[in-house]
């Protein structure tokens, strides 16, 4: 038996068995570090750090306090809140009490959140501040379970005329509260915790359906254990591990990020303020983070709108020192592939020390200057975009999973290849399906949809087998390569199958300038696609072209513009098949976003929406064409 295999034999029943094992073993280790602003509300924030002991003491608190308000084994505590260690605490204090969570992104709109509210029967809800608190006030009618509501922000912590009494409390009041029950019941946390059974429901995550409404996905203990001990079996991170954690807590990419943590026992910096990772990272210095394509793509472009604004010379050595780092990339682990050595023929070497030199080190400087790995997940990073970082020395490992799979069913370690997702999680079954589906089964599967028996049924089997809706690839060693959604093939009027993702992925590494990008074409005779631009990057090629002063609109409007990205049109429709190629293209007046609804909050494209919202500007490209 290897020992990963024992790792997964041996299992705890619980992520909340977990923790209390994390505390046990390493109580005076460093757990997490949290961002305190300064007094003066100026100038850089001072981290502080938390000990698993440490923690463990709020977390009992918050524990004792839910047994206290009367939460009952698998009730619904729900969380609607931002990325902070407040998040992770009440996490395992809802866990540890007993219950399972409900997650909902603060970014949720009034309507949904009383939908989810509802719809999981949460009994409490942790929300961070005012906002999250008047969305729960302004549904309370509609949401007769709900008995509490705990503010994350003591000030915020307000009742209103009309709230019943003791409903609105404060965390630092239901962890006084917990406290005192402690004195009384110093056990009641433990015994919750020794009680849960493997199979209950631990977590409730409501995915972002592109039309109607979410579903809820129920993810028992054992889903979370599984993955803890995963991670740990594939020896993807150490203990010594710095982890910077800043994406969404109520999306399950983030959620077993956690789950990692508890058996590895490394430290994790929380801070979800997205406008300041560029200032965390050169004072978390982390060894490694996880992020979503997204990030990297911005950071490219951000890379090469700086080179570009010094000068001709100093864009064409960063665009000379790019294809370097993407050669150098390939042949690496085209040659480890190969013969297991990562060698590179001496011209290469030397290429790339010079480059390393001009480039590479300032970038792994802007990240901290210790990063080990990065771990990309979500949604596909452009293979051009990701041979890049590898050869800056930026390792981007890849991933895959769904929230209905806990998150990681893929992941590339230190043998990587980039343009795949890694080979399969130790303990998952996989086979891909005769029309290239891939089906996964394992414990990491989840129990279903709540309360949609039908829908559960449409993509897991009896004998547990889960249909992704992806489809992919398998190579003769386990590594998966992701190639489309299977509701977004694109078939065209002459029946051609394009897969938009692959396109759009190999727009945005071509594109400094590119945002979004949705490719459309199914039914019709030829491809075209919308455009959104990185208002960044754009507006500052825009003072060089006479446009300093317009708005984005404008700028995107003009006709500099419009020639400026139908020169890296063309340059992508140089290397597609020719039923592949973008024949008409028009730029969005502003960046697809989160806020309309045409991003899920992992920045995931919502096509049907976009495709809604501008489909006169779809028609328009089509409207009297015979093009082929």
């Amino acid at each position: 038996m290897t020992d990963t295999q024992a790792l997964l034999d041996n299992r705890p029943p619980s992520m909340a068995t977990l923790f209390l094992e994390r505390v046990e073993a390493t109580p005076d280790a460093e757990a997490y570090r949290y961002p305190v602003p300064p007094a003066s509300g100026e100038g850089p924030a001072d981290w502080q750090p938390l000990s698993w002991a440490e923690s463990a003491t709020r977390v009992f608190a918050i524990a004792a306090g839910l047994i206290d308000l009367g939460v009952q084994g698998e009730e619904r505590v729900a969380l609607a809140c931002s990325t902070r260690v407040e998040w992770i605490f009440g996490d395992l204090a809802v866990l540890c009490a007993g219950a399972a969570t409900t997650t909902v992104y603060p970014s949720t709109n009034d309507d949904e959140t009383a939908f989810i509210l509802s719809d999981s029967g949460s009994r409490v809800l942790i929300a961070e501040d005012a906002e999250q608190l008047r969305k729960a006030r302004a549904s309370r009618a509609e949401l007769p379970a709900l008995a509490h509501v705990v503010v994350i922000e003591e000030a915020d912590a307000v009742s209103a005329v009309g709230d019943p009494e003791g409903w609105v409390l404060s965390l630092a009041e239901l962890e006084r509260r917990g406290a005192k029950y402690l004195e009384k019941h110093p056990d009641s946390v433990r015994d919750r915790v020794h009680a849960l059974r493997s199979d209950q429901l631990a977590t409730l995550i409501y995915t972002s359906g592109t039309t109607g409404r979410p579903k809820g996905v129920r993810l028992p203990h054992d889903a979370w254990s599984y993955m803890a001990r995963a991670i740990e079996g594939i020896k993807l991170l150490e203990p010594d591990d710095v982890q910077y954690l800043w994406l969404p807590l109520a999306h399950v990419f983030g959620k077993v990020l956690v789950a990692g943590q508890l058996a590895v026992g490394h430290t994790t910096a929380v801070d979800g303020r997205i406008d300041k990772i560029i200032e965390n990272l050169p004072v978390v210095r982390p060894t490694y983070m996880a992020a979503v394509p997204r990030i990297f793509e911005k950071v490219y472009n951000g890379v090469a709108a700086k080179a570009r604004e010094g000068g001709a010379a100093k864009y064409k050595i960063f665009q000379w020192a790019a294809d370097v780092a993407r050669e150098y990339a390939k042949t690496s682990q085209d040659n480890f592939r190969r013969t297991g050595s990562a060698t590179v023929p001496l011209g290469l070497r030397t290429k790339h020390g010079i480059a390393d030199k001009l480039v590479y080190a300032k970038l792994r400087e802007a990240f901290g200057g210790r990063l080990r790995a990065c771990i990309s997940g979500s949604a596909a990073l452009a293979p051009d975009i990701g041979y890049f970082f590898a050869g800056a020395g930026i390792n981007i490992l890849e991933g895959y999973g769904l929230t209905e799979s806990s998150a990681a069913s893929f992941v590339n370690t230190q043998d990587y290849r980039t343009g795949t997702v890694g080979k399969a999680l130790p303990g998952l079954e996989v086979r891909i399906s005769d029309d290239g589906e891939i089906l996964l089964r394992g414990p990491g599967i989840m129990q279903g949809y709540h309360g949609l028996p039908e829908r559960t049924a449409e993509v897991l089997e009896s004998d547990g087998w889960f249909h992704t809706g992806d489809i992919g690839e398998l190579s003769p060693d386990g590594y998966l390569r992701i190639t489309d959604r299977k509701k977004d093939l694109i078939k065209t009027s002459g029946g051609k199958y394009i897969a938009p993702a692959e396109v759009e992925g190999q727009f945005k590494a071509v594109c400094p300038f590119v945002s979004n990008i949705l490719v459309h074409g199914a039914d019709r005779n030829f491809c075209t696609a919308l455009i959104a631009l990185d208002e960044q990057a754009i507006m500052e090629w825009a003072k060089d072209q006479g446009l300093d002063g317009a708005s984005y609109a404008k700028v995107t409007a003009s006709k500099e513009t419009y020639e400026l990205i139908d020169s890296y049109v063309q340059q992508l429709n140089e290397g597609l098949q020719r039923w592949q190629t973008i024949k008409k293209f028009r730029l969005l007046p502003r960046d697809l976003d989160i806020a309309h609804g045409e991003l899920t909050p992992s920045l995931k494209l919502k096509r049907p929406v976009v495709e809604r919202e501008y489909g006169a500007l779809i028609e328009e490209m089509y409207t009297g064409s015979r093009e082929t």
